[in-house]
């Protein structure tokens, strides 16, 4: 009952303003997005956040493939098991029925595929799988469909479902996301000089996304190669568990990859300082 207390209030940071944006629609007999259309459709869904509206209604932010990150209205979702059940819960995996049109799209129903038993029975995990779904709300824009991202962010769920937490995870499913987003880091050149980093012992935190080298550096907290080169294999490899790293490995590219991610946010993280807080009770298993 205490996992499920904080996964509430986890959530309750939520905006439950009612934004007026049309969102694409699917076929659903063919599975294909379109635009516009006020047609029901069924697609699998993260669901990234959850806020009571009025008596009986909830509103919903969801993650799909086809759609992207849709809003939508959930009627009468706090009383009705049979179109519900407990498929509307932060980060449940879920198949819904939507119908989008002008304004907010309508969830009718949803099933549940997976609620993550194994996330939700430890504090660092339901921190993680919170930090991970606001990351993709507050980066991925409206309605753009995202199916890499949606694999990649289901795969992190799985993993973090089935396996003991770790940084190495973490950090795999950051680089990975800012790449699909578009903010892959400029790991292979000097971002000032231009200067190949392959041949470089140490490197240099330098703006966002970028490294120096030890001639160009101003100050910045300092990256091993080793550090550097396992953020080149996350970046190479699809796999959750393929890349660990040391204690400290997992640390420099923490300072790393936080600068980056909070260069692209429009606000400050509010999961993040809960996630520090269960991390530093809970502790983490990693490699020394």
């Amino acid at each position: 009952m205490v996992a499920v207390g904080l996964v509430v209030c986890l959530d309750r940071h939520r905006d439950d303003r009612l934004e007026a944006a049309p969102h694409p629609g699917v076929d659903g007999r063919r599975g294909r997005c379109y635009l516009g259309a006020m047609e029901s459709c069924r697609c699998e869904a993260i669901v990234l956040g959850v806020t009571d509206y009025r008596e009986s209604d909830r509103l919903v932010t969801l993650f799909t493939g086809e759609l992207g990150r849709v809003k939508g209205v959930a009627r009468g979702a706090k009383r009705s098991m049979r179109r519900f059940g407990g498929a509307l819960e932060l980060f449940a995996r879920i198949r819904a029925e939507l119908v989008s049109g002008e304004g907010l799209s309508r969830v009718l129903g949803a099933d549940v595929v997976s609620v993550f038993p194994g996330i939700r029975r430890d504090l660092v995990k339901i921190a993680l799988a919170g930090y991970a779904c606001e990351l993709v709300e507050l980066l991925v824009p409206e309605a753009l469909p995202q199916p890499r991202l949606f694999r990649l962010l289901t795969a992190y769920l799985e993993q973090l479902d089935r396996e003991a937490s770790s940084p190495s995870d973490r950090r795999f499913f950051e680089v990975n996301l800012a790449n699909i987003l578009g903010y892959r880091p400029a790991l292979e050149e000097c971002g000032s000089c231009g200067a190949p980093l392959a041949d470089c012992e140490h490197l240099f935190l330098g703006a966002p996304g970028s490294l120096l080298c030890e001639r160009c550096r101003r100050g910045g907290r300092k990256l091993s190669a080793a550090t550097v080169q396992l953020l080149r294999r996350a970046l190479a490899t699809g796999r959750f568990g393929a890349i660990r790293f040391s204690r400290q490995e997992a640390a420099e590219a923490g300072d790393f990859l936080d600068l980056l991610i909070s260069a692209h946010l429009p606000r400050p993280l509010k999961s993040l300082a809960f996630l520090r807080e269960m991390e530093a009770i809970g502790g983490t298993s990693e490699e020394s």
